[in-house]
Parts: structure tokens; sequence; C-alpha cells
């Protein structure tokens, strides 16, 4: 186990730190794991009485003893025997009560953790590598408490056990046995690297394909390859990675059958020995044949745990694989953390303010892994500044809207209300206290959004509404429709709340799943709304209705409203243009009509290139 440490491996993840977390998540199973290793123990050295007890029956069969004690010690061997299977079933009925319990433990951490993370992290992470670390790294490490840890338990107390014995009854043929102990030892050393590095490469490859797959397969991903017209390139590019990933398992089961193979053949050569050497020792009278075949059968016990400890080597090795690679994740520090004594948002109507506030996206080494990204090394560059000493403030029950070309930065600075991203320098406060002040709890009750693409889960539209309000009752549910302008839709549905909207809710035409997203928010019943983008890519008929829905949504809350449709925000309480992450101007619609501006050369475009009349804004209910 000590070559283990030091294989040839450049990352070498068997390392002492390594080791202490792995006790950490195994301290709560102390007690199984104690249980489990004093029946590991007992089994072993049930096995090892075996062939001790066979030995005398042959010496009084020699004997011509009388056959009441021949069949005493049978009887003693089957107790032993049904004894064993008994210890055995308890033995893996613990091991595997301990593994799939680290399952939960890790599991739980990696995906409790991967909650805290930033946004940022899931822009860049690919989906399936990380699914990959929740499903096939996670299974991998348990296999080294399941499987591995009983096979060393017990397989070292044999071990010793049966040294013990044969000593007693022959040095002689127990120290040629062990002169072939280095046939096991080298192999192993060799081995040990080359199947971790194999493990590795193989584990990436399958986060790949499960990437290729998620992206592919979901309802966006499959028409985008369908209106393409690449299903063979994907096939062929899918190919490529199942095919090197085939041939790493067929190495690596070619190295451990060889490497098991020689050790059978060295195990059975030191059977030769000991029935030559033994049967001459027999013929001149210095060891009894009872002796002879009691050595044998202990050679049997003493290889086969040399074989299986050589084995748990490249096991432990493939496990530690796995384990370094849960760690990894759970390494990665989130960058939007509680403040110990957060408080509340002040009760009441809510104010947002920005002050001052400029941002920069954090660099990829500080939010992503290399291994999620698939790509050799993380970009450490620091991002530029998008926004830029950006100030406004939008009193309780006001609607400010967010206007200007895109990329200037209006999503950045309704990412920050909600602390999807933290200002690097300023201030954004609800209610008069900075957001970074505020408890995550309370700031979720505080804020509703309704976004661009109006997310939804694969699941009924009951489970996506109570997202937002985990304890309302079917009647808060249908009111929510029906101020959405939904409830119709719903209700003649066959399976009515029970209908399952399908993948990103591709079910429902964009207009519903938008006003789905608003009959969630206003379930919710947030102090302060934002829009982002809610109307976008939607013809003037879902537009419509959508609107009418928004305007529930608005009554009598702050919002903050990101619309590329200057329209729709003409009833704004005051309106910002955007510019390069800075304001470049401020004021109602009339008062930057009249200003003559960025703002009044935008809304004149937009209508001269469309060549419609302006649309109704939207007016929330006061």
């Amino acid at each position: 186990m000590y070559h283990a440490v030091h294989a040839p491996d450049d990352r070498r993840p068997f390392s002492a730190a390594t080791l202490r977390r792995i006790g950490r998540f195994a301290r709560p199973h102390r007690r199984g794991l104690a249980a489990f290793v004093v029946l590991s123990s007992t089994t072993a050295a049930l096995a090892v009485a075996t062939p001790l007890l066979a030995g005398r029956i042959v010496d009084a069969i020699v004997a011509a003893a009388p056959l009441g004690d021949i069949l005493r010690l049978a009887a003693l061997i089957a107790a032993i025997a049904l004894a064993e299977a008994g210890l055995g079933l308890l033995t893996r009925w613990f091991s595997a009560r301990i593994g799939e319990g680290l399952i939960l433990d890790l599991r739980s951490a990696v995906y409790d953790h991967v909650q805290r993370l930033p946004v940022a992290f899931f822009t860049r992470t690919r989906t399936g590598a990380l699914v990959s670390r929740l499903n096939n790294d996670v299974i991998g490490a348990q296999r080294a408490f399941s499987d591995t840890l009983s096979g060393v338990v017990g397989n070292l107390v044999t071990l010793v056990l049966t040294l013990a014995a044969m000593l007693a009854l022959s040095w002689q043929i127990t120290l040629v046995s062990l002169l072939l102990l280095p046939m096991f030892v080298i192999p192993a050393r060799r081995m040990g690297g080359r199947l971790a590095r194999l493990e590795r490469e193989a584990a990436d490859h399958n986060a790949a394909m499960g990437t290729r797959m998620t992206e592919r397969f979901s309802a966006g991903g499959a028409v985008l390859v369908k209106l393409f017209g690449r299903p063979e390139q994907e096939s062929a590019e899918f190919r490529i990675r199942a095919q090197r990933v085939r041939d790493i398992g067929v190495r690596t089961a070619m190295l451990q059958t060889t490497f098991m193979t020689a050790l059978t053949l060295v195990s059975a050569l030191a059977l030769a020995f000991v029935y030559g050497i033994g049967g001459f020792l027999a013929l001149s009278g210095t060891l009894e044949a009872g002796a002879v075949v009691a050595l044998a059968m202990l050679l049997t016990r003493l290889y086969a745990p040399l074989t299986e400890l050589a084995g748990a080597r490249v096991e432990v090795m493939s496990a530690l694989v796995s384990f370094e690679r849960v760690f990894e994740v759970l390494d990665l520090e989130p960058m939007i953390k509680e403040r110990p004594g957060a408080v509340a948002v002040p009760d009441g109507p809510v104010s947002v303010e920005f002050d001052g506030v400029s941002f920069a996206y954090p660099s990829a080494e500080k939010v992503s892994l290399a291994s999620l990204e698939e790509i050799s090394a993380l970009d450490t560059r620091a991002g530029e500044t998008v926004l830029h000493e950006v100030s406004f403030r939008a009193e309780p029950g006001q609607t400010v809207a967010l206007v200007g070309s895109s990329g200037a930065g209006k999503s950045t600075i309704a990412s920050l209300l909600p602390r999807l991203y933290d200002a690097d320098d300023g201030a954004v406060r609800l209610g008069g206290v900075d957001v970074r002040d505020l408890s995550a709890e309370s700031l979720r009750r505080t804020l509703g959004v309704v976004t661009q693409d109006g997310h939804l889960f694969h699941d009924t539209v009951r489970a996506n509404l109570l997202l937002a309000r985990p304890d309302a009752d079917d009647a808060q549910l249908w009111d929510a429709l029906r101020r959405a302008r939904l409830e119709e839709l719903v209700a003649s549905l066959p399976e009515g709340l029970d209908t399952v909207v399908g993948e990103r809710g591709y079910r429902f035409s964009g207009g519903e799943r938008q006003r789905l997203t608003i009959a969630r928010l206003l379930l919710a019943r947030p102090r302060v709304v934002i829009l982002d983008e809610a109307t976008a890519h939607l013809d003037s008929t879902s537009e419509a209705a959508v609107q009418e829905a928004l305007a529930e949504a608005l009554e009598g809350r702050t919002a903050v409203v990101i619309a590329h449709r200057l329209s729709t925000v003409r009833a704004a309480d005051l309106i910002l243009v955007v510019e390069g992450g800075r304001i470049a101007e401020r004021g109602t619609h009339e008062e930057l009509l009249a200003a003559g501006g960025r703002y009044e050369v935008l809304y004149r475009t937009q209508f001269a290139a469309s060549g419609e009349d302006s649309p109704a804004p939207i007016e929330p209910v006061r």
C-alpha cells in the first residue's frame, strides 16, 4: 500500500490531504466501519481454521483413528463453513450500507455545493461533465469502501494468520513460498500508475460524451442539429470519443487480466514447491502427511490474499482518482456568500438603489475547472469592467426601465439585484440595505424575476408554479393562472395542473411559457419585480397577452424593466439609457424624446424600421 502512494503519476491523488478528506466523509459511518472490520477479521480467521482441521483429518486417517473422531472434525469443518457463509452475508450488508451511505453523502455534498456556485460557473461548465461528477465519479469513490475496504481488511487478517500457521507447521516450506513474493510486488508497482491514468482518461471521455448527449438530446439541441443537417458529423464525433473509451477499456481489461493471470501462475508454481518439498519431508519422516495437506491448503489462503491485495492497490488508485475529481468540484469557492448576521429586507414597500456600481465578470480560474470545460488550462485574465459607476434609484412602487443597445449592460445591472453576482465597487440596496447584508431567504422572498427565455422544468404545471410558493393550494394556483391570462388554456388540458410541460416548456408556445412564468411570479407575490426582455421574440398576439399579464405583475410593486422594444416602457416613471456600461441618459419618455439624444434616435429608428404605430406600453395598475 505504501507504494501506491508513490506510484508514477504526476498528479498523485493518493495524498495525505485526500485521505484526511475521505476520513471526514467516513466519520459518520465509524460504528458501521468498526463492526464491518470485526466481522471481516472473524471471517478471515475462520478461513484459516479449515486447512488446519483438514490436515488433522488426514493425520487421523493415516493413524487409523476412530471414525467418531474423524466425523467430529468433519462436522466442525461444516460448522465453520456455515459460520463463514453467514458472516460473509452480514459483512456484505455492512459494506453495502456503508458504501451506499457514502454515495448519499458525496452526492448531497456536491449537489448542495454546486447550487451555491455563481452563475458564471454554469455559463462555462459543460453540463454532462458536471453530471458525470455526481454519478460516475461518486460511484467510483464509493467502491473504495463497499468493495476494496472489505477485501483489504479480510485479506490482511487472512495473510497474517496464514503466515503464522504455516510457520508453525514448517518454516522451511514457508520460506520457499515467500521467495516468490517479489513476483507480486514488482507488477503491482508498475501497473498501478498506468491503470490510474487510464481510469482518469476514460472518466474524462465519458464526461465529454455525457455532455454531448445532454446538449444534443435536449429539444433545442435536437432542433439545431436537424436544421443544420449535421447528424452524420455529430455521430462521427461522438463515435471517436466512444472508440477511445472502448480502446481504454480493452487495454485496462488486458492489463488487469495479464496481471491476475501472472499472479495465479505464481501461486500454482508455489503449490508445486509445497507438494514437492513437503512430500520429500514427509517421506523422510520429518513432517506429517496431514501437515503437507494443510500447508498446501494454507498456501491458497496465502497467495489468494496477496493476489487480491495487489489488485486492491489498483482498485484503490482508481477509486482515489474518483475522489480527487469529486473533491475538485467541492474545492471551488462560492463567490456569493451570506454574511454572518444577515438581516431581512425591511417590511413594507421596497426601494431599489444603485450607488456608484462598477462590475467586471470574474476570470475563469475563479469560477470554473478546466476539466469541466474540456480545455487544458483556464484563462487567468481578469474580465473587462462592464459597468461603470452606475447610479439610480427607484422609489417604492415606481417602475424604472433600462433601454439601450444589445450588450450595453442592462441584464448585468438586473443580475446584481438578486445577487447572481456582487458589485466590485459601490452598493446595490433594497429598502436602503446593501443586498450583501441581506439574508438569501429574504432576498428570494422580496424579488421576482421574469427572464427572456421563460425557463420551465420538465415537470407538471403545478410543480413549476410551486417553485415560487411550495405551500400554495389549488385555488391560489388557479388564481395566479387567471391573472396571467392562462386559466382557460390550462383548464382545457386533459390533465389540467398535472400536465407535463416538457423540457424547458417546449410543449407550450413562447407566449404561453412566458405567461406561465408570470403566473409563477404572481404566486410568489414579490415586492420587487425584474422583467428582463419579457416580451422579446413574441408575435404581436402573444405579446398583447403577455403585456396584460405583466400589468397584473407590476401592480403596486417596485419594478426594474429591461426592454428592447421602447414602446413597452413609455409609462415607466424613469427610463435609463445604458450604453457601454454607463447611464448615458435618464428621464421620462417625454423628457428623453424632447432632449433629442440617444433615446430619441433609438425610438424613431425602431418605428421607422417597423413601419407600425407605437404599441401600447406596459401600464401597471396603480
